[in-house]
């Protein structure tokens, strides 16, 4: 869906309903935690003055909670303050920014005094339910939060209000299990957290709060099947370690445990497969109370045996339509070859010791086996009649729209049946197919359960599933509350105009999914008849084909983390529920023509072989078309990744030889040989090319720049020691992941210099006493996340551009060949006419051992020179640029933003992909050449500096993956920060090109640019706004759009806000007035000069052989190339 929305702007930059489109794309990146661009998308929405289905205030409120999200606390209650001094808040959407409110001043220890924010957070909420008193949300909330103030009665009673408002609430379930389970109620809390897990199978909280329940009472293997599908309802890449070592240790304690009995143990709970299958919902909606006191005796009876005035509270409403795990149907009797938990378990047992077991057992082990296969039949054929009741009671409920009845897709199952919803049993058997969820955050677990040979339970101290803003501290509530209710949601769609969501069921999205397939379906009957030979397109112009409507389904909601920025895929259920205004109920378009229309395109069509004066005049009168658009051609497609190469690469070609050559003296360095040898592969080692060229590089040592400037400014990056190979978790050593983490600060040079001194000096002294206590490097785990707590400081980003600070180290750069030059003709970057930071200009980096530059490619594909201060070595690994679009997948896979995410690609995953690695070391004096497109990151090996900067070769290939990848930023809405078009103009006026195809590249560019110029100066008159003439200083930036970051060539829309000028493309100027109002135009350059410079760009003939354009990079072959040339 992010991709179909994002060509759609792309395609049609001006569309009519982008801001619905904008809103979209806010939200579904907002459930995938790339708030950034979720926060760019709801600002550009918010700018459109047209019609939308969210008011101005729903999308501002929105954007105040992805601040919450990312833990701008402060901005984010300031933000809310300001939405309810609004006139035009709707009680709904008052009712949403109280509830937030008051959830942060729960969570947020920033806020102020703990006593403090929990009575105002009570306060808020309570506001909020008086706002809105039918949210189960709030009063869930609430009843968080009163527990935490030690007030159980009134908890109770909001979490008992909020289940009879929201029935089908699990994370309410979950911690009606916790007060419970705190008030030493063990029956009563299995009873909650049983209903907790039958409304979502995957809750990870209640889940593990079962699992510590069993625990504490003295039933691992039931504990054991809990944990096991806490595990399996996690998302594999947030797996807690703690979870999975709990979990472990169970089952090496079971392994070692003697043979179960076939007699039944007595234990205080029933097993988790018993309770299961109990009307456990049905149960407590006949019993009413509240928790009993810490010190009030556990009567310790089974579900369904008595009823105490202290039992649970009913859980429902008492009303018709009330939903439980089991309908009122009397229960069915299980047949007798139904085996019971202990006899699943010696089944268990009997298959793991097949090749040891007495004939006796042996007897036994295919009696069970046999009424195990009778069951599972059994299971099936109950499958099969609840399918078909389904299916009867769907056929029901479209023939007649009021048709009642009871629960939706509830079934009986007999009593240890299990049932599609029956745990998984810790032996392996079960029928639960989780699906992922976040899990949440563990204290340490003792591990000390077992003592000689016996189980003995241990106290479980679990926290509640968030963290504080700084990551450290945890609530007071020791189980795991509901991870998805600790931080509300942001509101549905319109909050005035929606009806409340209603839940549904897995069983219900099954039914959906199993209707009459209806595009599949309505394209296949097309498609046969057009094969028949019909004439279907009258039918389809009169709208006459048969027409099968979905069902309007909305979802229920859930929550998500009360402070760690993770959103559960589920929280999409809820915001994207959107419902323009001009929607029946029945999900019909009103006021829609019923036929849609197809009509010629009324584009302004030009050539690159049209002269500028023809280009001018096609454009005249048609300013109505105005718009960004693409430079790579007309009707060309919306920019993809590539595909890789189709060949199989075998284990030597996967890890293929780098490019090397060694230079001797300085004519090698400056022979044309050596630039074609660099620009034939994807990344190439020059070695010696500092001594061949004498160069100081003593002028760059840390010594020389305290020196020189020890003041100078620089970025710091705060990173975690890392093994070069690999990424691992900090909070699972045993786990590899591809997200790195660090944070960003600024030092001086002289600061840190002094800890690159004391950081080596550290080291060389750990190396002598390990030397001398005869010790050896350890590879355990223990050892693995202590070196993973290690922390170092990378610093980065040291500007040397300033020739007046730096004068000495920037002419020692001039001894390099000319197409390795910062500034050279022959370099594209030094055409663009002022400073881009690092680019076009030196950046020198500064390591100690693990200093990490992530994978990424460079900025707009151009290529890149990095040579080795030293003394250290660096380790690089590279991936050739055909590859990238797989590299791209494998971030998406792995949760992190290929174009502005921070990564680290794993090796065994690149390899199982068929994706080659280059991978080798830079020495001191080594120049490392990065081919356009390479995908690369580095490692510091040693303590050493860097200096780097990137080139631009004059070839058809360097611009068109500059051009291409600048198209791709657009549709990612990334900011390109080299700009293409200001590029191409100085090009075409500096240069004299023979490269036929890098002139058509450049050529098509320079008409597609002038078209767009021309038709922003016309749109401009018809407006009725004079063009001022505005010109450009020397070594002025070029300008980007305030609103998207798209650059703006010539044509300045300005408009000021909060006291500045801020610069507009033509869509946002547009979306923002139709009429330019409050907007003035400025001119960089007179269309004359322009229309002057395209004329007189001509492809000029060959005087002197050049490098061609390089084609695309083949996959890597298993031999080391060579450069012979470079011998002679």
């Amino acid at each position: 869906a992010i991709k179909a929305f994002q060509q759609v702007l792309y395609i049609d930059s001006s569309f009519s309903r982008a801001n619905e489109v904008h809103l979209r794309l806010g939200l579904m990146f907002k459930v995938q935690n790339d708030f950034e661009a979720s926060l760019k998308h709801f600002q550009l929405a918010l700018l459109d003055s047209g019609q939308c289905s969210f008011t101005k205030l729903e999308i501002r409120f929105h954007e105040a909670h992805l601040y919450e999200l990312q833990g701008k606390h402060k901005v984010a209650q300031d933000a809310y303050d300001k939405l309810l001094k609004e006139a035009g808040v709707s009680g709904q959407l008052r009712a949403d920014i109280l509830r937030q409110l008051g959830w942060m001043h729960h969570t947020v220890d920033s806020l102020g005094d703990k006593r403090d924010r929990e009575e105002k957070a009570v306060n808020l909420l309570q506001k909020s339910i008086e706002a809105d008193p039918k949210s189960g949300q709030s009063l869930y909330l609430l009843g968080r939060c009163l527990a935490s103030l030690g007030r159980i009665h009134d908890a109770f009673l909001a979490y008992r209000n909020s289940v009879d408002k929201c029935e089908g609430n699990a994370d309410t379930w979950c911690s009606i299990g916790v007060l419970y389970q705190q008030q030493n109620q063990p029956i009563d809390a299995l009873q909650a957290y049983i209903c907790a897990v039958q409304f979502d199978k995957t809750h990870v909280a209640a889940w593990t709060n079962l699992g510590i329940l069993y625990e504490s009472c003295s039933q691992p293997r039931d504990a054991l099947t809990c944990y096991l599908n806490a595990s399996r309802s996690g998302t594999p890449h947030n797996q807690n370690p703690n979870l999975a070592l709990r979990t472990r240790f169970l089952q090496q304690q079971l392994a070692a445990a003697p043979m179960p009995s076939l007699a039944r143990p007595k234990t205080l709970l029933l097993t988790i497969e018993e309770a299961w299958n109990l009307p456990v919902a049905a149960d407590m909606n006949q019993r009413g109370g509240v928790p009993r006191n810490a010190n009030t005796p556990n009567a310790g009876a089974a579900f369904n045996k008595q009823q105490s005035q202290h039992a649970p509270p009913p859980p429902y409403q008492q009303h018709q339509d009330a939903k439980r795990f089991k309908s009122d149907a009397p229960e069915q009797p299980r047949p007798q070859y139904y085996l019971s938990t202990q006899q699943i378990q010696m089944l268990h047992y009997l298959q793991q010791n097949q090749n040891s077991i007495t004939p006796q057992q042996q007897q036994q082990l295919q009696h069970l086996q046999h009424n195990y296969r009778l069951m599972q039949q059994h299971q099936v054929q109950l499958r099969q009649q609840q399918q078909q009741q389904q299916q009867q009671q769907q056929q029901l409920q479209q023939g007649n729209p009021n048709y009642g009845g009871s629960v939706r897709g509830q079934v009986n199952y007999p009593a240890g049946g299990g049932g599609p919803a029956a745990p998984v049993a810790a032996s392996g058997q079960g029928y639960l197919s989780p699906r992922p969820h976040t899990p949440q955050q563990y204290a340490n677990n003792n591990a000390n359960a077992y003592t000689n040979g016996t189980y003995t339970p241990q106290p479980q101290q679990l926290v509640t599933g968030g963290q504080t803003s700084n990551g450290t501290n945890y609530y007071p509530e020791q189980q795991v509350h509901a991870s998805q209710s600790e931080q509300p949601t942001a509101p549905r769609g319109s909050a005035t105009t929606l009806p409340d969501p209603t839940t549904v069921s897995d069983q219900e999205l099954q039914e959906l999914i199993s209707q009459k397939e209806f595009t599949e379906s309505f394209a296949e009957d097309l498609l046969n008849r057009l094969a028949k030979g019909e004439n279907v397109m009258d039918e389809l112009n009169r709208g006459e084909l048969d027409q099968t409507a979905l069902p309007n389904t909305q979802f229920s909601s859930s929550t998500m983390p009360d402070t760690t920025p993770r959103l559960d895929s589920r929280i999409v259920k809820q915001e994207m529920d959107l419902k323009p205004a001009n929607l029946n109920e029945s999900g019909d378009l009103e006021g829609l023509p019923p036929d849609i229309k197809l009509e010629n395109s009324t584009d302004v069509e030009v050539k690159p072989s049209m002269l500028a004066a023809e280009i001018l005049a096609a454009c005249r009168s048609r300013g109505t078309l105005a718009r960004n658009m693409c430079m790579l051609g007309e009707n060309h497609p919306p920019p993809c990744p590539p595909e890789p190469p189709n060949t199989r690469l075998n284990k030597d070609q996967l890890v293929p030889p780098t490019a090397s050559v060694l230079l001797e003296n300085k004519k090698l360095a400056f022979s044309p040989q050596l630039q074609e040898f660099c620009l034939k592969h994807p990344i190439a080692v020059v070695r010696g090319l500092a001594s061949a060229l004498k160069m100081d590089l003593g002028l760059f040592s840390t010594k020389t720049l305290v020196q020189t400037n020890p003041e100078h400014n620089i970025e710091v990056r705060t990173q975690a020691f890392q093994p070069a190979d690999k990424n691992l978790d900090p909070n699972n050593p045993d786990r590899v992941t591809w997200p790195c983490y660090s944070h960003r600060s600024h030092t001086t040079i002289a600061k840190y210099a002094h800890y690159q001194a004391n950081s080596f000096q550290e080291s060389l002294k750990e190396e002598q006493d390990r030397i001398a206590a005869g010790g050896q490097r350890t590879e355990d785990s223990k050892n693995k996340k202590k070196q993973l707590n290690k922390m170092l400081k990378f610093g980065t980003n040291v500007d040397l551009s300033d020739d007046k600070k730096w004068r000495l180290q920037l002419q020692e750069l001039q001894k390099l060949p000319a197409f390795t030059r910062v500034v050279s003709a022959g370099n594209m970057l030094s055409h663009v006419g002022h400073p881009i930071l690092g680019m076009n200009t030196v950046q020198l980096y500064m390591k100690v051992p693990g200093a990490r530059t992530p994978g990424h490619q460079e900025n707009n594909n151009f290529c890149s020179i990095n040579i080795n201060i030293g003394p250290g070595d660096c380790e690089w690994f590279a991936v050739p640029d055909a590859y990238w679009g797989v590299i791209a997948n494998l971030c998406e896979k792995n949760g992190t933003n290929y174009l502005h995410g921070s990564w680290w690609p794993d090796l065994k995953e690149l390899f199982d992909e068929n994706v080659p690695v280059y991978r080798f070391l830079q020495k001191p004096g080594d120049m490392v050449w990065v081919n356009s497109g390479c995908v690369h990151w580095v490692q510091a090996v040693g303590w050493c500096n860097n200096i780097a900067w990137n080139v631009g070769p004059l070839t058809a290939r360097q611009y068109q993956l500059g051009l291409e990848r600048y198209e791709w930023n657009k549709l990612q809405r990334f900011k390109s920060i080299v700009p293409m078009l200001h590029l191409t103009w100085n090009l075409a006026r500096n240069i004299k090109v023979s490269d036929g195809k890098l002139f058509d590249l450049i050529k098509m560019c320079l008409v597609r640019s002038l078209r767009q110029v021309c038709l922003s100066h016309d749109f401009v008159k018809m407006c009725a706004i004079e063009v001022k003439f505005h010109g450009r200083a020397r070594n002025e930036a070029s300008h980007y759009c305030g609103v998207c970051e798209l650059e703006v060539f010539n044509v300045l829309f300005v408009r000021e806000i909060d006291r500045r000028h801020v610069v507009h493309c033509i869509d946002c100027a547009r979306r923002i007035s139709q009429t330019l109002e409050g907007f003035v135009v400025l001119e960089e350059y007179h269309i004359e000069d322009l229309m002057e410079v395209y004329d007189q760009f001509i492809l000029h003939a060959i005087q002197s052989q050049s490098i061609p354009g390089q084609a695309p990079t083949p996959p890597p072959s298993s031999t080391t190339p060579t450069p012979s040339a470079l011998a002679t």
